[in-house]
């Protein structure tokens, strides 16, 4: 990730790379204790692994494990993490490490990025969705009772080890769920990425190690090439948040149980594609495409019965309202974007019934 000479930083990403990290972190940052943020569930299957590594290179590492769920990245799980770091005795030159998923990922970054007033932070991510989007580009925050991700704070990792072994043990609903965000920035950014996901759609669903590489390795590429150009999000990156909008609203309705975030955001991209549709950004035919593209996959378009009124006034509490607009960004074709700002309520509201066609 180029971010100039002082906060650029190295995303690996490979087959076996938990076996190296203790030697990859050392050779990075010397000696410093770390904290090891993850949950039950990633810890009993990686945790021993990762330690020895870490331990095997001379580095003193504590262990702080989280419940794992949407519903845990919350202030209060954030003030036991820290309550941690202090019980570790972590000092500025120490490091945080996130293994496990975006949940994990998102809290371990926050802890890190107000710890002492900032440390270290790697992350290794071990889903699809945190390997092609969250663990990369210093995004990192909690939830609020009234929206997703609205307290938190722009903190770029050391270092991002992505260790493509780990979705083997991955459930089939979280694989698909990061297929959505796979599947996102070939809509958004690049047609040959979204024809590449047409072509090895058979063996991206059954994890074919050489696919899956290819595809992580494009999606990271893309997502750095745009946070290079815009850490910030005050232009070019918020096209990232293609279906955000509206999946964030579906996540909340279902209190960050019910559906999965890549889920709704695949739901939501499809809904935005409907509306760029009905506004003359996309043809029919293309929309189709998609559609038939996440059921290759075998992503799950099944929206919960919520009303289209709710998810629409969920939008109206998203993050991406800036001076009491709502910002919506839509595909302008396969492979382009646009930004519509202020869509009228009524679109909108046409665009999430019309989703109901497209469900199975």
């Amino acid at each position: 990730m180029d971010l100039g000479v002082d906060r650029s930083y190295k995303v690996i990403i490979g087959s076996g790379i938990l076996l190296q990290i203790g030697g990859l972190t050392k050779n990075l940052m010397g000696q410093p204790k770390i904290m090891l943020i993850s949950n039950p569930l990633v810890f009993s299957l990686y945790g021993a692994r990762v330690v020895d590594s870490l331990q095997g290179a001379g580095l003193a590492v504590s262990i702080a494990l989280m419940p794992d769920g949407e519903e845990y990245k919350s202030l209060e799980q954030l003030r036991l993490m820290l309550d941690e770091a202090v019980t570790a005795g972590l000092e500025r030159s120490s490091v945080i490490m996130a293994l496990g998923g975006g949940v994990v990922g998102d809290l371990a970054g926050f802890t890190a990025s107000i710890y002492q007033r900032g440390i270290p932070c790697i992350q290794i991510p071990t889903t699809l969705l945190a390997q092609v989007d969250s663990s990369v580009g210093g995004k990192t925050a909690v939830n609020h009772p009234r929206g997703k991700n609205l307290i938190g704070t722009f903190h770029q990792p050391a270092l991002v080890l992505i260790d493509t072994d780990t979705l083997n043990t991955l459930a089939e609903e979280e694989f698909q769920a990061g297929l959505g965000e796979v599947v996102k920035y070939g809509i958004i950014y690049d047609y040959e990425l979204f024809q590449l996901l047409e072509d090895q759609a058979e063996g991206l669903r059954n994890r074919e190690a050489k696919v899956v590489q290819e595809v992580v390795l494009r999606c990271v590429q893309i997502k750095s090439q745009i946070v290079s150009r815009d850490e910030k999000e005050s232009g070019l990156r918020m096209i990232l948040n293609l279906g955000h909008t509206f999946g964030h609203s579906i996540e909340k309705l279902g209190h960050y149980k019910e559906v999965k975030h890549g889920q709704a955001v695949a739901i939501g991209t499809l809904m935005a594609s409907i509306l760029a549709r009905n506004l003359g950004y996309l043809k029919a035919g293309e929309v189709e495409r998609i559609a038939a593209l996440f059921k290759r996959l075998g992503i799950s378009l099944q929206l919960p019965a919520y009303s289209a009124q709710l998810i629409y006034e969920g939008m109206l509490n998203d993050k991406k309202v800036k001076d009491k607009s709502l910002r919506v960004i839509v595909p302008k074709g396969i492979g382009g974007y646009d930004i519509i700002i202020n869509p009228a309520a009524d679109i909108l509201l046409q665009a999430i019934k019309e989703l109901a066609a497209y469900q199975y």
